[in-house]
């Protein structure tokens, strides 16, 4: 074991030396390696969650407005066919009408994996070529979205980016949207594009001609409830039944209710002329309009969808809707706001800063109480942010992303970091309060606390490594905390071990610098003492001046 600590710790200490005598070189290492962490952290993809091979994903399909189930289904069973050729693929499950208003249109179609210690790809990597192979064999206009099976429910949409657009008129919030997508499908930041606009629904449009109402003695309201009976239905009565009472609705038939001719067949009162037929105050055509209004905040809105591409991170393309939303130069009252995941990871990242604040603040605090004093808690947590720039580029190295588990990697490296530093800074007090110049103190606290520091962090990274190594099923969770942790750690401690030393001698100078100067000024106040009371001016306790007397 000496064999292979020794050179380790000479090199090291050789480093201290030179350190201590041109700490202004680590001075300068340690302002670059701050400045260097906001466009090394900007750099990275961003994401609420990281990416987690769960063995399955899904596809929603939705077709045309006004496609039967049958219809739908035939063609769902197309595109389980094709994807069934995709590897590692073993079974679908189909199923249509099944959201929440039971649209008749939309399909959604489970695709379980075979394990993935069991295949050489990954699930995303799956998921495109299922974009890539199994998509232009379909028919373009059906609206499909390939996306993970969530962890949690997020809303109907599936989409890892989502940006609600609201205001007060839809021909507007139509213009935005569309042309908000055309450019992010351009860019090639997203994949799954799509909107919750879902215009082209059949109808019949309905108008009442008020005037001929008017004229015939009809009520706007008769002829409202007219065309209700019709189509929705009235409640006529209740049926009470096992203790139960259910509603007893009238409406027409469905062969009537399928033919805008049978309004033809309807009559509505008159106070002129008892009733007339419904045909001569109303007047139809067929038509087309949303398949359903969505409002947010009592306005119009439609949200934006997205996924990421390969290696986009969803904070880029976050900013991109942002940013062209911007470029649109929308009225005031117009706004884009995030929602589902994107909401999520927007306040994620705002209660993250709120939490490493208040660890800061009680980390110091502790820390205070330890040494006594309010100078050298600072050492430590000043070594703290030197290892960000390294979590990050160990996060870049295994291709991970910054999201809410590897922030929680970050917390548990500057725990680690932490430990480190207190082991230096004490041990170097107390050769301090034992005589030792401030050179040598710190040379022998550094070397005696080198072996415990490498023999933690060497038996850390290796019960972390298990962690980045695993392929099953949820370990993209323990891969995000775990390769911020080892990697940071392990690119980042030669800097720690050489930063605290140094940070600690200009400290120690400055605690030495205080000392020196109360010192003289108590001195100076005595010499004015003195001189007061040789000159008579000193006060005694009754307050009366005494001279002294002459020689």
């Amino acid at each position: 074991v000496d064999a292979f600590y020794k050179p380790i710790e000479r090199v090291y200490l050789a480093m201290l030396s030179f350190s201590l005598k041109h700490r202004w070189v680590i001075g300068v290492a340690c302002l670059v390696t701050l400045g260097s962490c906001l466009p090394v952290a900007k750099s990275l993809p961003g994401s609420f969650l990281p990416l987690d091979d769960k063995a399955k994903f899904q596809v929603t399909m939705r077709a045309n407005e006004g496609t039967s189930a049958e219809e739908t289904m035939l063609y769902a069973e197309r595109a389980s066919t094709l994807l069934r050729q995709l590897p590692g693929v073993t079974h679908i499950l189909i199923t249509v009408a099944e959201d929440d208003q039971k649209t008749r249109n939309y399909a959604q179609l489970y695709v379980d994996l075979v394990d993935p210690n069991d295949r050489e790809l990954t699930q995303f990597d799956i998921m495109n070529q299922a974009r890539d192979k199994v998509l232009p064999a379909l028919p373009q206009d059906l609206r499909i979205n390939i996306a993970e099976v969530p962890d949690f429910s997020v809303g109907s949409n599936t989409q890892n980016v989502q940006f609600i657009l609201s205001g007060s008129d839809f021909s507007l919030l139509e213009k935005y949207a569309d042309a908000i997508t055309g450019d992010l499908k351009k860019s090639g930041l997203a994949v799954d594009v799509d909107t919750t606009n879902i215009p082209g629904r059949p109808e019949v449009q309905v108008h009442i001609d008020r005037d001929r109402a008017a004229d015939l003695g009809v009520n706007v309201s008769n002829v409202a409830s007219t065309l209700q009976m019709l189509v929705a239905g009235v409640k006529a009565s209740t049926y009470p039944e096992a203790g139960e009472e259910y509603d007893v609705r009238i409406r027409a038939e469905e062969q009537y209710r399928a033919d805008p001719s049978s309004l033809a067949l309807m009559n509505v009162p008159s106070t002129k002329y008892g009733n007339v037929p419904l045909t001569s105050v109303v007047s139809w055509a067929d038509g087309t309009g949303p398949s359903r209004i969505n409002r947010y905040g009592r306005e119009r809105q439609i949200t934006i969808l997205a996924n990421p591409a390969k290696g986009i991170g969803d904070n880029q393309v976050s900013d991109f809707i942002a940013k062209k939303f911007a470029e649109q130069n929308p009225p005031p009252n117009y706004r884009l706001q995030p929602a589902g995941r994107s909401k999520s990871q927007a306040e994620t990242a705002a209660g993250f800063a709120l939490a490493l604040g208040m660890a800061f603040v009680f980390m110091y605090l502790i820390l205070a109480a330890q040494f006594e004093s309010w100078l050298y808690p600072g050492i430590i947590l000043a070594s703290l942010p030197l290892t960000v720039p390294f979590a990050m580029i160990s996060l870049k190295l295994f291709g991970q992303s910054i999201n809410m588990f590897s922030l929680l990697g970050l917390l548990v490296l500057f725990g680690v970091v932490k430990k480190n530093g207190i082991l230096q800074v004490d041990h170097t007090n107390h050769l301090r309060t034992l005589g030792r110049n401030q050179y040598d103190a710190i040379m022998e606290a550094n070397k005696d606390r080198l072996r415990p520091i490498l023999m933690t962090t060497i038996a850390f990274v290796a019960g972390m490594a298990p962690l980045i190594l695993s392929k099953g099923i949820g370990s993209g969770f323990n891969k995000a905390t775990a390769s911020i942790v080892v990697g940071g750690q392990t690119l980042s401690l030669l800097l720690t071990l050489l930063a605290v030393p140094v940070i600690y001698s200009w400290v120690d100078d400055l605690r030495e610098w205080r000392a020196k100067r109360a010192s003289k000024r108590h001195v100076d106040r005595g010499e004015s003492e003195l001189d007061a009371i040789l000159a008579g001016h000193l006060p005694e306790e009754g307050g009366h001046h005494h001279p002294v007397p002459a020689e």
